[in-house]
């Protein structure tokens, strides 16, 4: 995990790393939070692992029908043997029963490591999608439909793009996409023969103490050369009624979420419409804050937030069932988290948003796009700003 220097509220080491599983939770949806908080019990230390989205699966009474070409397990966590972290000029380096002089081993291979290679190795492919402009647009203008009939307010709607091919080197493929679109919640995670590359922008939820806080991203603007047309962007996007209305309805839907395990009246709205700068795009991110009641335990505060409102829309249980009726492949890791949790059960997870998934077993290379769906909203540009969203996953791919 990397912050790629970022100084996003909350944020804490520059880079960590954790490897080798001591032991490993992988679980279905049903009762996996309930087997989280047992696994973290029993040992507590360091956990590192995902939620995927089809957790909704527990969360709500729902269920996933759509074919899943990547196959990440619903919720998986592991014990690392190995946990380096880096803080400025400072790297830490620790684990079970790990001695001085084993640190110190390993910090000298480290510091003997050459580079890696970010050469792209993968032939060059074609990549396909369930859905293409038209589908696109017709379902957008279903959705809209949905919206005018009042049935909800604002939907997250994605579409897959994917191919059956092979990666060369998913480490390389990662350290492409960092360069190219470098974020604050950057990952590179795998699990067997599963990968993840992720370019992430948006924290999901951080936990420090009993404060509790989340940073949904709703509002994008597209960058340009010139630093005054970019200035103009980056104004647009502050000044937006649209983007100010869809930033607005997710921020109420988190302060809900939160509420459901935070001490009363502690729930309060940090940062409303802040603009943040990326490679590709500027955003537009709120930053909601909570205690956590001593009554509930801290995966309690997970489980009552996920899946996180920014990629879902409101209400959250009505648009999780048109998310179904409408994309044309289960989501899976994308739209779910990453992170970790502490020994003393503190935690920080991103939102798995800007990321190539790939499963070597079964050669299968995949990533989603999507934007807000209001009833104002332009088919048109929702469709651009997909596309926008696509670019660094695509030419880190060479697809």
């Amino acid at each position: 995990m990397d912050n790629n220097d970022y100084r996003l509220a909350g944020s804490g080491a520059e880079a960590m790393l954790a490897a080798d599983a001591v032991e490993l939770l992988q679980c279905s949806a049903g009762n996996a939070f309930s087997q989280l908080k047992d696994f973290h019990s029993a040992n507590p230390g360091w956990l590192f692992g995902h939620f995927a989205y089809d957790l909704k699966n527990e969360t709500e009474k729902l269920s996933s029908a759509h074919p899943d070409g990547v196959g990440f397990a619903d919720m998986a966590f592991f014990r690392p043997r190995y946990l380096l972290i880096l803080r400025q000029n400072e790297l830490r380096i620790s684990g079970p029963s790990l001695t001085e002089n084993e640190a110190s081993a390993i910090h000298r291979e480290c510091l003997a490591q050459s580079i890696p290679s970010v050469v792209n190795t993968t032939p060059v492919f074609v990549l396909d999608a369930h859905l293409d402009r038209n589908g696109y647009l017709a379902a957008v203008n279903a959705l809209r439909e949905h919206i005018r009939k009042g049935d909800c307010y604002e939907v997250n709607f994605c579409r897959e793009q994917f191919a059956h091919a092979r990666i060369g080197d998913p480490l390389a493929l990662f350290l492409r996409l960092n360069a190219l679109s470098p974020s604050p919640f950057a990952a590179y995670y795998r699990q067997g023969a599963r990968y993840l590359a992720c370019s992430s922008p948006e924290r999901f939820l951080r936990k420090k103490g009993d404060t509790i806080i989340s940073q949904p991203i709703k509002g994008t603007a597209r960058r340009a050369e010139d630093a005054k047309a970019d200035a103009a962007l980056q104004q647009s996007l502050r000044d937006s009624a649209k983007e100010r209305s869809e930033n607005v309805m997710i921020v109420d839907l988190v302060r809900n979420d939160l509420s459901k395990t935070a001490v009363q009246g502690s729930v309060k709205v940090e940062e409303l419409f802040g603009i943040y700068t990326f490679p590709q795009v500027h955003h537009m991110i709120s930053t909601v804050s909570a205690t956590l009641s001593p009554d509930y335990h801290f995966t309690d505060a997970i489980r009552h937030a996920f899946p996180m409102g920014s990629m879902t829309g409101a209400p959250k249980l009505r648009v999780m069932e048109l998310i179904e009726q409408y994309e044309k492949s289960r989501r899976g890791l994308f739209s779910g988290a990453v992170g970790y949790i502490t020994p003393e059960g503190d935690f920080d997870f991103n939102v798995v948003i800007r990321s190539i998934l790939y499963n070597a077993e079964d050669p299968y290379v995949s990533f989603q796009t999507g934007s807000a769906i209001t009833f104002y909203c332009d088919p048109e540009k929702e469709w651009e700003e997909c596309l926008l969203k696509a670019k660094a996953l695509q030419a880190a791919l060479g697809a």
